[in-house]
């Protein structure tokens, strides 16, 4: 399906804008886009490398500032709840609020923060990120949030620090224990580069995707998921605990500090079976991706999706994250001639598959993928080829 255009996007929302909310005086237009993590999965909270970029798919937002404290939300994506209203004297979560838990997160954090926010705003927001899909469309939305706020007030903040606030307002907000990575992302997304960010200090490099004769497909499961109800925290703690215990025997901050001899040597003193392989998938992967990255400088695209494939074979089995659906698309993916590399991103359970196709295999891809999966789990994938874009705009 072809993307529309970001110039064609603004008109849309702008339109519907004066539509819903009478007029478009004083309105400005916002961009913030979604992530896609190439390697480096369930990493960023064990203190190791992940290596996400951002796309051209993603939120896009209209606001406009208010007279009174009141807060109106309307999103096109679920535009059966109509608007719905709150206050900056209300900023707390309710499970009726619904997606507006995202924005109003972010509004509470800058308040933490200690930056006051002085009015309200009549917010609409319009993503072409598919919802549920694990492209980060919450964190696209937190981004995007505090994004609107700098611009709108002047907050002394970096794009850095929109991540962090954003990370800040859904783990203490929204409750879910997610790492930097996708705020990160989106924050600092830059046009045909990936991030590879170390998320023990947040130190950071871009490398460049040169992808001759290929690009990258994103294969959506459809099935719906939800961090905060999902096994995430589970397997956060499971290493949680896995670290405390290899720290009574050598002297690390997480398990990204240990290479694969350090783990098979330490990890005896991890108590329970399932613990070790969580913690071996955290350290594994995290070598995996400085392997990958290595590899990308070197040019060596083949090893990059060797890497791929070997990170999805440790989500599936080490990590238990996967579930049949992804399992599908990347064992079909992988029969299918001109496949570099394929594997589920995101938190999984649902979610989507990240592949690296050959441009001219493209069609064959989805053809075959989508028939296959569609046999086995009975209902359709969709399919979308992406670019690597910029961070958060104003339109």
């Amino acid at each position: 399906m072809a993307e529309k255009t970001a110039k064609e996007m603004k008109e849309i929302i702008l339109n519907k804008f004066a539509e819903v909310f009478g007029d478009t005086e004083g309105v400005k237009a916002y961009f913030a886009p979604g992530r896609v993590n190439m390697i480096g999965e369930h990493t960023d909270y064990n203190g190791g490398h992940v290596f996400p970029c951002a796309l051209t798919i993603g939120t896009y937002g209209a606001a406009r500032k208010r007279e009174d404290r009141k807060l109106r939300f309307y999103s096109m994506n679920f535009s059966h709840l109509g608007i719905i209203e709150s206050s900056l004297d209300d900023l707390k979560p309710a499970k009726e609020a619904g997606w507006t838990n995202y924005p109003k997160g972010v509004m509470w954090a800058f308040g933490e923060r200690g930056y006051e926010i002085p009015c309200g705003m009549d917010l609409m927001l319009n993503g072409n990120i598919p919802n549920g899909s694990g492209l980060s469309s919450s964190a696209s939305v937190e981004v995007l949030t505090g994004f609107i706020l700098r611009d709108f007030f002047g907050f002394d903040v970096s794009n850095q620090d929109l991540a962090l606030i954003g990370q800040f307002s859904e783990n203490n907000f929204n409750g879910v224990n997610c790492g930097i990575m996708d705020q990160f992302a989106i924050a600092m997304g830059k046009e045909g580069h990936a991030i590879f960010l170390d998320t023990a200090d947040l130190s950071y490099e871009y490398a460049p995707i040169k992808l001759e004769n290929a690009k990258i497909v994103i294969s959506c499961s459809n099935k719906k998921r939800g961090l905060g109800d999902s096994k995430y925290n589970e397997r956060r703690s499971e290493c949680e605990t896995a670290l405390a215990e290899i720290q009574t025997v050598v002297g690390i901050n997480g398990l990204g500090d240990l290479t694969e001899e350090q783990f098979e040597q330490y990890k005896s003193a991890i108590k329970d079976e399932v613990r070790v392989k969580r913690a071996k998938h955290a350290v594994y992967e995290n070598r995996r991706t400085v392997k990958a990255v290595e590899a990308l400088k070197n040019n060596d695209v083949e090893l990059f999706g060797k890497l791929m494939n070997a990170s999805h074979i440790s989500l599936q089995y080490d990590y238990e994250v996967t579930g049949i659906e992804l399992d599908t698309l990347v064992e079909e993916a992988w029969k299918v001639d001109g496949v570099i590399g394929s594997r589920m991103t995101g938190a999984g359970f649902g979610g989507c598959t990240v592949s690296i196709v050959k441009t001219d295999a493209i069609d064959s891809f989805i053809e075959k993928v989508g028939k296959a999966y569609k046999e086995k789990i009975g209902y359709a994938a969709d399919f979308y080829v992406v670019e690597i874009g910029d961070g958060p705009v104003v339109l």
